[in-house]
């Protein structure tokens, strides 16, 4: 099968998830990804998760998945110009360490494109390249504070939450991708590399819809408002006779006229009260109180299959075990099997040249023998040597 990125070599620099993320997303649509770690520890990745069945990461088959993974000590003189050998066949260098780490190795971006102008470097941080913060030490939960989600989610009696997952190291990385792909399709017209620089609290910004001119311009503070937004409605989560939870999405006026129609009451959607997006909102508390009494006397089932009827969005709320019962799930095959690894499937899907997950995370320099003595042309007594003076 031809996957569309095949053609492109990517060095992947740095650890965790800010930047391996943004290497499995090429990775996943065919780019070689060469995963550089240091030798003997690895990217704590390897040992990162709750749940490490036989001692091993679940994480780490994820996201490290469609990558090689070779070693190097790139704090040693020798390894700096071995990888920059390797840097010199690659298309594209990701990394996630703190502005300026790349130039003190010498293998900054200046120095790189003195032998390989086309090379794009992208670079993943909490505060960007530049500013006054660039410096500082940047995970994604500060990322996530700065760029403003983190005060907005929670209940508005408590303090702010964090989502159950690395929100701000893979939006940053999604973005991080986004700008790797913009930058190769520049380089086809200039045949030049770039820089591109993601920060995490860029990105998360960027998800922040209306905040900054709510505030600018009417004045508004965005609070934490718990299930639902301010002024949609009806949008949350109802209860049902099982004892099941359901979330109906009705804030448009034609969806609320079928909600309204579903329920029996259809006049609801002429009301004042309730005929607009407007209307709606302001009456969010008392929507939703008629709502639920009508959800609670039905199952989870008949209410579903009610609202789906009526072309009402509506749904459960999955959790993983949910997900691989789903036939939806199954027939789209949102989930794959890799090296008897359950994950989830490459996406977006293209409809010529669709992704795929074909090995899932390596082991520590699994590709030496590949990329140094294949590619680089290292014979085996040079590895050999590079192997016992810890280069590799």
């Amino acid at each position: 099968m031809t996957l569309p990125l095949d053609d492109l070599r990517v060095v992947e620099f740095g650890q965790l998830l800010a930047g391996p993320f943004c290497g499995q997303l090429l990775g996943d649509f065919g780019a070689e990804v060469i995963k550089v770690e240091d030798p003997g520890r690895g990217d704590p990745m390897r040992q990162w998760g709750r749940e490490k069945p036989h001692g091993k990461s679940l994480w780490w088959p994820v996201v490290a998945r469609n990558k090689k993974s070779v070693t190097c000590d790139l704090r040693q003189p020798e390894g700096q110009a071995l990888i920059r050998k390797l840097i010199d066949t690659a298309d594209i260098v990701v990394e996630n360490f703190r502005p300026g780490t790349l130039e003190r190795w010498g293998i900054g971006p200046a120095e790189l494109w003195e032998t390989n102008p086309g090379l794009i470097v992208t670079r993943v941080t909490g505060y960007g390249q530049t500013g006054p913060y660039a410096s500082r030490a940047g995970f994604g939960s500060i990322g996530e504070a700065m760029g403003g989600i983190r005060y907005v989610m929670g209940d508005p009696d408590r303090a702010p939450v964090r989502a159950g997952i690395s929100l701000g190291d893979s939006l940053a990385a999604t973005y991080a991708t986004i700008g790797t792909l913009v930058a190769v399709h520049n380089r086809t017209r200039t045949g030049r590399g770039q820089v591109v620089d993601s920060a995490i609290y860029e990105a998360v910004l960027a998800m922040m819809e209306s905040l900054l001119p709510e505030w600018a311009v009417a004045g508004y503070q965005r609070e934490r408002t718990g299930a639902v937004l301010p002024n949609v409605s009806p949008s949350n989560v109802y209860p049902t006779g099982d004892g099941d939870l359901i979330l109906i999405a009705a804030n448009q006026d034609s969806v609320f006229g079928r909600l309204a129609t579903a329920m029996g009451e259809p006049e609801l959607s002429s009301d004042a009260r309730y005929a607009t997006h407007e209307a709606r909102g302001a009456a969010m508390e008392e929507l939703d109180g008629l709502i639920a009494k009508w959800t609670v006397k039905k199952s989870a089932e008949e209410l579903l299959s009610i609202l789906h009827q009526a072309g009402v969005p509506a749904g459960r709320i999955f959790r993983a075990k949910d997900m691989f019962a789903d036939p939806h799930f199954q027939a789209r095959e949102a989930i794959v099997t890799v090296d008897e690894i359950p994950m989830q499937n490459a996406t977006p899907r293209l409809s010529e040249t669709p992704g795929a997950v074909r090995t899932a995370g390596p082991e520590l320099g699994q590709h030496n023998d590949e990329i140094y003595g294949g590619l680089l042309g290292l014979d085996e007594t040079e590895r050999a040597r590079l192997r016992q003076t810890k280069i590799i």
